[in-house]
C-alpha cells in the first residue's frame, strides 16, 4: 500500500502537529477543519514550531520551506476522499468521530486507510461502523506531537496485515518509535498516566497536599519532568475526564473512577491551559495554583 497523500481531520493542538510532521516526512498533508480560523491558527503554529526547529538547527530552512509547501487546507471533509491515508484528529467524543467517518466513506478511493488519533476510544467499534474494517486502526500520536518520539498502532479485531504494516511504514517515515497495543481502552500510555494523575487529583481532593506540593513531589521524588497536575493541564482536563471515563465504563473496575474534583473543574469550563485556567491560573506569568 503506497501512501503519498494523507488527510488530516482536526486542526488543533493534535492535528496540527500530526500535519507538521507528515509534510516533514515528504508526504503531501490536505488539513481539514470546521473552522476556518482554526485552519490559520493550525498554519501559523506549524510555522512557529519549525520556525523553532530551524533556530535549533534540526532542520534547514530549504526543508521548513518544503514542508509548508506541502500543507493545503480546506473546509471541506470530502475533500480528502482522495488521499491514501486518513487520520482523524478531531475531538474525544465517540458520536463525533463516527459521524465523520460516515461522512467520508462515500467519498473513499478502495484503498484508502483509515485511522483514528484516539486516545481511548475503541478501534474495533470505530471501525466496525465503517465499509472497511480490515483498513481501519488506532494511530495515536503523543502531544507535542513535533517532540515526542513514540506513537501507538491500535490493531482493531478485523485490522489486516497489509494495514498495519503500511502504518509502521509511516511511522519509521517519520522517524518516530512504534509501540503495538492491544484494543483495550486507553490502550498502553494513557492506562497507565491518567490513573496516575487522577490519583494525583485525588490527593488533592481529600487535602493530602496542595497543588504546588503534589507536583513538586513527583518532579523531585519521582524525576518527573512535569508534576501530574501542571500536566493535566497541558493535556486539558476534559481529555482527561474522558479516558477516566472510558475506562470506568469499559473495565467496570471502581479503580477507574474519575475524582469528582475533575468533574468539577470540567463542569466549571476551566480546561487547563486552553481555557487559562485549570490547576492553575495561566492569566498570571508564572501561573499560579488555583487550590
Amino acid at each position: 500500500m503506497g501512501i503519498d497523500r494523507v488527510g488530516v481531520v482536526g486542526a488543533g493542538q493534535m492535528g496540527n502537529g500530526i500535519a507538521h510532521v507528515l509534510a516533514l516526512a515528504g508526504y503531501e498533508v490536505l488539513l481539514n477543519d470546521i473552522s476556518d480560523d482554526a485552519l490559520k491558527a493550525a498554519t501559523k503554529v506549524i510555522e512557529k514550531n519549525l520556525d523553532r526547529q530551524v533556530s535549533r538547527e534540526k532542520i534547514s530552512e530549504g526543508d521548513k520551506a518544503a514542508a509548508l509547501e506541502r500543507i493545503g487546507t480546506t473546509l471541506t471533509l470530502t475533500d480528502l476522499g482522495q488521499t491514501d491515508l486518513v487520520i482523524e484528529a478531531a475531538t474525544e467524543r465517540e458520536t463525533v468521530k463516527q459521524a465523520i467517518f460516515e461522512d467520508l466513506l462515500p467519498h473513499l478511493k478502495p484503498e484508502t486507510i483509515l485511522t483514528s488519533n484516539t486516545s481511548s476510544i475503541s478501534i474495533t467499534r470505530l471501525a466496525s461502523r465503517t465499509d472497511r474494517p480490515e483498513k481501519f486502526m488506532g494511530f495515536h500520536f503523543m502531544n507535542p506531537v513535533p517532540v515526542m518520539q513514540l506513537v501507538e498502532l491500535i490493531r482493531g479485531i478485523a485490522t489486516d496485515q497489509p494495514t498495519f504494516e503500511a502504518c509502521l511504514g509511516v511511522v519509521d517515515r517519520l522517524g518516530k518509535t512504534a509501540a503495538t497495543a492491544e484494543d483495550f481502552p486507553a490502550f498502553i500510555v494513557n492506562r497507565i498516566l491518567m490513573p496516575m494523575i487522577n490519583e494525583a487529583i485525588y490527593t488533592l481532593y481529600e487535602g493530602v497536599g496542595s497543588v504546588k506540593s503534589i507536583d513538586m513531589a513527583m518532579k523531585l521524588g519521582a524525576n518527573h519532568p512535569m508534576g501530574p497536575l501542571e500536566l493535566a493541564d497541558f493535556i486539558g482536563l476534559d481529555t482527561c475526564l474522558a479516558i477516566m471515563n472510558v475506562l470506568h465504563d469499559g473495565l467496570a473496575d471502581t479503580k477507574y473512577r474519575p475524582c469528582p474534583l475533575l468533574t468539577k473543574y470540567v463542569e466549571a469550563g476551566w480546561l487547563g491551559r486552553k481555557s487559562q485556567r485549570g490547576f492553575y491560573d495561566y492569566r498570571q506569568d508564572p501561573p499560579v495554583p488555583t487550590r
